[in-house]
């Protein structure tokens, strides 16, 4: 099935000059295995493809269930240069949070039942 990075991890985002630099961070480790397999250079090059002339950067970061991404020339010259009004790492990071990615149901429920709790506040009970 497809589902959204957001259904299974979550972003934080800067951005400096003419880049954009996300961490991508699983809520767990079956969904960091999910990030692993399915978030890739090329991927991310597609995604973001009519905003994005620049190259992409990909690390997986295990020991903090992370893969960090570095997005270069995606302010298209930074974010006082250009006109687009949703330039800024935050947006972009909710839009590579709509990205989807193909998982098993079996895949999907390891990714969900196992979720971190008490990251963000409506996480919590």
């Amino acid at each position: 099935m497809n589902i959204r990075l957001a259904d299974i991890a979550h972003a934080r985002s800067g951005d400096k000059a003419d880049w954009v630099d996300f961490g991508l961070f699983a809520w767990n480790a079956a969904g960091f295995a999910v990030l692993h397999r399915e978030v890739n250079v090329e991927r991310v090059q597609a995604h973001f493809a009519p905003w994005l002339p620049g190259r992409v950067e990909c690390w997986a970061l295990p020991n903090i269930l992370a893969i960090k991404l570095v997005l270069h020339g995606a302010l298209q010259g930074g974010g006082a240069r250009n006109l687009r009004l949703d330039n800024l790492g935050k947006a972009m990071a909710a839009a590579l949070l709509r990205m989807t990615i193909e998982v098993g149901d079996d895949e999907l429920a390891h990714c969900r039942s196992q979720r971190r709790v008490g990251w963000w506040p409506h996480d919590n009970p």
